[in-house]
């Protein structure tokens, strides 16, 4: 049964599940590989700049290549470049899993990237075109973004369990039946979607130029993030930001630009992506220091930290249905506010955990803030989508998904940043007497660097070392909470102001956004 009268019929809800499966697999990719590069570098030996590498190059040719990839989909069919990417990133993944050098992994993951950002776009638009309804497609942009959620935070587990049981490859197999599922599925659920364009040839020099602000920015933030300040990637990241002024430039002056700068004159497509940028910085901002608690202040192992991190899992799910159901309801200026303002309170919640504190109260505040940011993205994601006109609807979501990449890096950045600082003026007059030199440097460079230090130090100094360590790092995540707590308050007014405008179940508010005749449907 298909869709009659603008409804969705069973057809149209298998081709979901389909277009679910990648969604997964993308969302899963990065977090697979936590436990499993211990086992890589025993068996590949990599140098400690490669093994970044492997961790790094799929993340960084991702969000390089998500808008390109978005705008080619919108030219020569979604459903095409979703089969291409599924198929291009099974074959990788087979390659990746027996993978005999550190050099030759970095490059399969890198592939990796690349067909993932193929197909990433692909699957938020196909979402837009097959499901026309209003109501019905909110319903399927909240399942594409609990997924989405659910990925990350089954990810480590995933990995987990299978190193468990097997050897490190196998975190790169799981995806292999997943997508060889899309590749045959997907031609016969989905219908093809791509616009029709008299004249006027794909934006090379803007996908060049796209590529060449996006990578070295999260490059740069993300190295600043983790490693401090070092001038190479601070001029790296201005460089990015140089190159996206002349992207600008030339978004505005070609005849037939990659992104057409005139949705973000929609004020519900800017307003959303904003809004977006900002939930994703709250919530895999704090993942970080959710993390690291787990393990390195209560002792969890990481297979048991990721499976008791599972918990706040349960207020997304909880928030997806609820955000969702109240969409048609209550105006969307309310929801999104309602959402910030739940973080927020997690962020207070947050600054109330102590080294000793329950376990309840960690998990209870990350639940809150993931909670209150995912509310939040099922709004924003469906109003990215349906303010755009259909047959931009690729490029509308990769730019929506960039913007996610980017959010994340600011939020790991900012937050980390605040935390580190407090963490190293805390410790710096708690180290035990006569820690000096290196290992003094280590302790107080990162939690992790004081735990390996104190588990080689002698009886009192090692405890008083781990306490001091601890406490210090709480204290630094509290002061995360705090910035936390203020972006989200200044989030919830953008929100409102931005958004108070739109009625209760806004619909798509371009002129071309359901009009069939920019696009050509393919048969399925």
């Amino acid at each position: 049964m298909t869709a009659t009268n603008g409804l969705a019929g069973r057809r149209e809800w298998a081709g979901l599940a389909v277009l679910l499966l990648p969604t997964l697999v993308l969302a899963m990719d990065m977090g697979v590989l936590f436990f499993a590069v211990p086992f890589i570098a025993t068996d590949l030996h990599p140098s400690g700049t490669q093994q970044l590498w492997i961790m790094d190059m799929y993340s960084f040719l991702l969000a390089g290549l998500l808008i390109p990839m978005g705008a080619l989909g919108d030219r020569i069919g979604r459903r095409k470049l979703l089969v291409v990417g599924s198929a291009g990133f099974a074959a990788a993944s087979l390659v990746a899993a027996y993978a005999d050098g550190a050099g030759r992994l970095i490059a399969v993951r890198g592939l990796l990237g690349v067909f993932a950002a193929v197909f990433g776009p692909s699957t938020l638009a196909l979402v837009r075109t097959t499901f026309r309804d209003p109501g019905q497609r909110r319903a399927a942009i909240g399942a594409w973004s609990a997924v989405m959620m659910a990925g990350a935070t089954l990810g480590p587990v995933v990995g987990g369990l299978l190193l468990d049981h097997f050897w490190w490859g196998s975190v790169f197999l799981v995806a292999v039946p997943a997508m060889l599922v899309v590749v045959v599925a997907a031609p016969l659920l989905l219908p093809e979607q791509r616009t029709e364009r008299r004249g006027g040839r794909f934006d090379l020099p803007g996908a060049a130029l796209s590529m060449a602000t996006v990578l070295p920015v999260v490059y740069g933030i993300k190295t600043l993030a983790v490693d401090g300040w070092h001038p190479l990637p601070a001029l790296v990241l201005a460089a990015g930001l140089l190159i996206g002024a002349l992207l600008v430039v030339r978004l505005r002056t070609a005849a037939d630009p990659l992104i057409d700068l005139g949705l973000f004159r929609i004020r519900t497509f800017s307003g959303a992506i904003t809004v977006n940028t900002i939930a994703m910085f709250a919530m895999m901002g704090f993942t970080l220091f959710t993390s690291q608690y787990l393990q390195l202040v209560k002792g969890l192992s990481p297979l048991a930290a990721s499976l008791w991190a599972l918990l706040p899992s349960l207020g997304v799910g909880a928030a997806v249905g609820t955000f969702g159901a109240l969409a048609g309801r209550v105006r969307p200026a309310t929801l999104l506010t309602t959402g910030f303002l739940l973080s927020a309170a997690g962020f207070v919640l947050m600054t109330a955990v102590g080294k000793d504190s329950p376990m309840a109260v960690v998990l209870v505040a990350a639940g809150v803030i993931a909670a209150g940011s995912v509310g939040t993205i099922t709004i924003t994601a469906d109003m990215v989508v349906s303010a755009a006109p259909a047959e931009r609807a690729g490029a509308a979501g990769a730019t929506s998904e960039t913007a996610q990449e980017l959010g994340s890096s600011l939020g790991i950045a900012i937050l980390g940043a605040a935390g580190a600082a407090v963490y190293r003026g805390r410790l710096d007059g708690a180290l035990p007497g006569g820690l000096t030199g290196d290992a003094a440097g280590a302790a107080k460079d990162t939690l992790g660097g004081a735990v390996t230090v104190a588990a080689h130090l002698p009886g009192d100094a090692g405890r008083q070392l781990l306490s001091a360590a601890r406490i210090a790092f709480t204290d630094g995540m509290h002061v995360a909470a705090v910035v936390g707590v203020v972006f989200m308050a200044g989030a919830a007014l953008a929100a409102h102001r931005l958004m108070r405008h739109l009625p209760v179940a806004v619909p798509a508010t371009a002129p071309a956004a359901e009009d069939d005749r920019t696009a050509v449907p393919a048969a399925a």
